[in-house]
């Protein structure tokens, strides 16, 4: 079996926690807006040690902690066990695992898991990406104006709001609408997937795009930081990725 496969085999294995709604009743507020729940750690626990037997020379780097800041010159793999807990939470059906494995400082290997929808996104470096094992590719829009575009609003990030939503005020006059889904990792995916044209959010962890960047460049789109550099998967950043024809328009946008 390829890594590929006993990976997304993984990936399915924690949806019963993943969707444990006992378990969304032990909650911890680690900031403004930002919570953590058993689902969170538990299915953080239960990749962590299948993923540290099964390749125990690939360093781990998760959102819930107790990882040591891996050396990005070796093998590492990046995981969210619940991208959009707020959504999980509120019992609104769209959140995701997200899970790639880096190399060198760059993605090869991205999964991104919808256990609602049991949608699976994958991307292997060079080789396409994919939902449910189906080609994807990036949307053929002219052009911003015929653009549905995703915002993130940075929410652990308040001090950004007002300049955040003048950004959206401009964006949203120019294209035909945007959306506020709440996980950035299937928002990545969703434009790797053509659902959507563009997407842009402040100051995101690695966890939360470092499996989308690899969906998106490799079903076609385009994806960097708001200064039109290339991304660093282990470092925070400002994420903006769009269909081809859609990513200039909007990179200008959020330059200016």
């Amino acid at each position: 079996m390829e890594l590929c496969e006993e990976l997304e085999a993984l990936l399915r294995q924690a949806r019963p926690i993943f969707c444990d709604e006992t378990a969304l009743a032990d909650v911890t507020v680690k900031g403004r807006a930002n919570f953590v729940t058993c689902c969170d750690t538990g299915v953080q626990n239960f990749l962590k040690g299948k993923l540290e037997r099964r390749w125990p020379d690939i360093q781990f780097l998760g959102e819930e902690g107790g990882c040591a800041a891996p050396d990005p010159a070796g093998r590492v793999f990046v995981l969210d066990p619940v991208d959009g807990t707020a959504n999980l939470m509120h019992h609104f059906g769209h959140s995701a695992i997200s899970l790639a494995l880096v190399e060198n400082g760059e993605p090869v290997l991205a999964l991104v898991y919808n256990p609602f929808r049991d949608e699976m996104f994958t991307a292997k470096k060079g080789a396409g990406a994919f939902c449910n094992g189906k080609p994807m590719r990036a949307s053929a829009a002219p052009g911003l104006s015929r653009s549905v575009v995703a915002i993130g609003t940075s929410p652990y990030d308040r001090q950004y709001a007002d300049s955040n939503f003048e950004l959206f005020r401009t964006v949203y006059g120019r294209c035909e609408d945007i959306r506020r889904t709440g996980s950035a990792a299937l928002d990545l995916a969703y434009v790797a997937a053509g659902r959507l044209e563009g997407y842009f959010e402040r100051n995101l962890k690695p966890w939360d795009f470092a499996a989308g960047i690899l969906l998106v460049t490799e079903a076609g789109g385009r994806v960097s930081g708001w200064d039109g550099k290339a991304l660093f998967p282990l470092e925070n950043a400002d994420v903006a990725a769009a269909a081809p024809a859609v990513f200039d328009e909007l990179l200008d946008i959020l330059r200016a």
